[in-house]
Formats: C-alpha cells, sequence, structure tokens
C-alpha cells in the first residue's frame, strides 16, 4: 500500500487557519489521539503550530483499544510529552484526571499573574486532533452537558467554541483536521477503519483486506465470539461465513459478499469484536 492518499476539504484548510490564529490565545493545548492508532493520529501540521505551548497529550477510545497497547503507548509518549493520559470517558474519574492535569499545566501561568499581583484568571485551552478523536464526547463530559454535538462520523463539528469547563478553566473547542495527504496508505486505512477520515476514501475491499491481514497477525481469535469464525486467514472465506451466519443475502438468495464486508467494518469501527489496536508497540 503505498499509494499517496489526497483527502483535505475546504473546511479543513479553515480550520487550520483559524487554529494557527487562536492558539496565541491559550495556555495549554490538549491534542487527542485515538488509543486504537496513536502514530496515526498525529497530525504534523498542527504538531507545529502547537510546538511553543504547554501540551497534553489524551489517549481517547480506551474503552475500544487493547488495554496492554494503552500502556505501552502511554509510556512511549510520555518520551516526548510530559503530560499524557489515557482516559475512558464511560469512567467517572475521567474529568477529575483531566482537570488536575490541565491545572498542572497551568500552575507555572497562575504564579507569573500571583507575582504581579493579579487575580489569576481561569486556564484557557484548546483541544485539537483529527476528525472523530472523541473531542465532542470529552468537552461534553467536561462541560457536564451537550456543549458539542456528537456524531460517529468525521467533519462533523464545525466552527469554534469557548466552553467554561469549570472556575479554574476554559476550553476552546476546534474542528478535527487532517493531513493534506497521507503518503503511507497503510495510515490512511487504520484512518478510515477508526472513522477519522471517510470509508470511500478507500474501497471497502481494501479495508477488509487490511483489516483481515491484521487481525489474523494479531488478534487471531477476534472472530469468534462475534461470528465463530476461528480461521481468518481468507478474506472471502471470512465474508462468505459473516453472509451466511446473519443471512445477508442478495436478491437472487446468494450471499451478499460486499454487505458482509460493510457490515465487519462497522462492527469493527464500534468496537463489537473485542479491544483491538491497530497499531501495535512491540516490545
Amino acid at each position: 500500500m503505498a499509494q499517496q492518499i489526497h483527502w483535505f476539504p475546504g473546511h479543513m484548510n479553515k480550520a487550520l487557519n483559524e487554529v494557527e490564529n487562536k492558539v496565541k490565545l491559550v495556555d495549554v493545548v490538549i491534542e487527542l489521539f485515538d488509543a486504537r492508532a496513536p502514530l496515526s493520529s498525529i497530525n504534523e501540521n498542527l504538531e507545529k503550530l502547537t510546538a511553543n505551548k504547554k501540551k497534553l497529550i489524551v489517549l481517547t477510545k480506551t474503552d475500544l483499544s487493547d488495554p496492554e497497547q494503552n500502556k505501552k503507548w502511554v509510556n512511549v509518549l510520555k518520551e516526548k510529552y510530559p503530560q499524557v493520559l489515557s482516559l475512558d470517558l464511560k469512567k467517572n474519574n475521567a474529568e477529575i484526571l483531566l482537570s488536575t492535569a490541565v491545572v498542572e499545566l497551568g500552575k507555572e501561568k497562575w504564579a507569573k499573574e500571583i507575582s504581579k499581583g493579579m487575580k489569576p484568571q481561569p486556564i484557557r485551552a484548546m483541544i485539537i486532533g483529527i476528525p472523530n478523536v472523541g473531542k465532542s464526547s470529552l468537552i461534553n463530559r467536561l462541560a457536564k452537558r451537550k456543549a458539542a454535538g456528537v456524531q460517529n462520523k468525521p467533519g462533523y463539528t464545525r466552527g469554534e467554541q469557548w466552553i467554561k469547563v469549570n472556575k479554574d478553566f476554559l476550553l476552546l473547542d476546534t474542528p478535527g483536521i487532517l493531513p493534506m495527504n497521507y503518503e503511507n496508505k497503510d495510515q490512511a486505512a487504520r484512518l478510515a477503519l477508526i472513522g477519522a477520515i471517510r470509508e470511500d476514501i478507500l474501497p471497502n475491499e481494501q479495508l477488509g483486506e487490511f483489516l483481515l491481514s491484521f487481525l489474523n497477525k494479531h488478534y487471531p481469535n477476534s472472530l469468534v465470539n462475534r461470528y465463530g469464525i476461528e480461521d481468518i486467514s481468507d478474506r472471502i472465506t471470512v465474508l462468505n461465513q459473516i453472509a451466511e451466519k446473519r443471512k445477508i443475502v442478495n436478491s437472487v438468495g446468494a450471499n451478499d459478499i460486499e454487505r458482509a464486508e460493510a457490515l465487519l467494518l462497522k462492527e469493527f469501527k464500534d468496537g463489537l469484536l473485542g479491544n483491538i489496536t491497530l497499531e501495535q508497540y512491540e516490545s
């Protein structure tokens, strides 16, 4: 998979310019990476724009990813970033952990304000990341209300809005932004599988082949509980079995391979195949 993938809707270029303009207004940047594909989640354009800011990295979707891999990636990322959190937004302590980390990064700002005889002002934080990485879900959890729209598809959040999280910090939401292109097609496949870019950028046939090849190598038992399929070494055989078990047929009563593949991809994205991380850190 070496062909370059180009996908950069016009609103993302506008959003990138807005981030560049707004970043000077914030004290802390919260950057989200999808725990299922941490490295593929990194947008180098955003990294450059926020390089001089105090930064908190948050691994999201940890309820869908491999717990052992989560631990490894946190340790790896801590070599580059001072603050890294692995968050399950379904747990009650998620907002406490994040708020505590933001305050820790903002203590220096507060100290400067106190030294000047000022009352410490709320920490201004910007939340950034690729599409569908969980920004809206995290914001809503922090604000304890539906402050941002949530959909399981890329490009849903538009525009920017300041949100008061608590007395200690304000949060600036930004739309998800992707790099202009991906020279590595495997990276594009991972992002399509986790819903960061539209699946129609790559044919389902390629995504299905990529997913099953990866699962066969790293999670060979991943389809047992969901479909009762033990051998996942051959894509067409697997899809035929899924079609038979789910009674997915076409107009003439034959197995509908395309619909079976679409089901497989959707159920992976929704976490129904188990806790899977598409980027494995081998140590």
